[in-house]
């Protein structure tokens, strides 16, 4: 068996209608689809919900859950908050620029552009404190093979050191591969 793609990807919001608002305001995302129940289909819990479906693009969903009866949101603690996000690709650094300009107008902070030497980004928060990530990728095919070179020896050197292997040193050190 192999997956054929991610069907959706779901996580929780404060507000079901603010979250589909802000993602079509800012991301362009049409909202696709709403379930509503009262019992959860998969363990029959009674816990009334809204469940909300946006397209991404590409034939991706992202999808959200508000849950009015359960404690309020909050995020894994044990995890710095940089490293949960949904990263999101454009089409150009135009319109990555452009989505930096709208959030930055209506007082949303936005960190970038961070040039990652495979894309260029920005990150910021949706209103239920999910971290975004937008990316317009400026890789080369030359990048991407030499990286794919050195995938499984940079991960064995991770499983044994616990310590930043050194293999793709070259994205940061100016020379992107040169």
């Amino acid at each position: 068996m192999k997956v054929r793609k991610i069907h959706h990807v779901a996580y929780r919001c404060i507000d079901a209608k603010q979250t589909v608002e802000w993602y079509g305001k800012y991301l362009g995302m049409d909202f696709v689809l709403a379930i509503a129940e009262d019992e959860v289909p998969s363990t029959k819990e009674p816990d009334p919900y809204m469940h909300i479906f946006l397209d991404a693009g590409g034939g991706n969903i992202l999808a959200f859950f508000e849950l009015p009866t359960q404690p309020a949101m909050d995020r894994d603690r044990n995890t710095p908050a940089w490293t949960q996000h949904i990263a999101f690709e454009v089409g150009s650094l135009q319109e990555l620029l452009s989505v930096k300009q709208n959030l930055e107008a209506d007082g949303i902070d936005v960190l970038g552009v961070t040039d990652h030497t495979l894309f260029k980004s920005i990150y910021f928060f949706d209103p239920s404190g999910h971290r975004l990530e937008l990316a317009f990728n400026t890789s080369t095919a030359e990048m991407m093979k030499r990286l794919d070179a050195v995938k499984w020896e940079m991960l064995d050197e991770w499983a044994r050191t616990r310590k930043a292997p050194r293999q793709a040193a070259w994205m940061h050190d100016g020379s992107h591969g040169a």
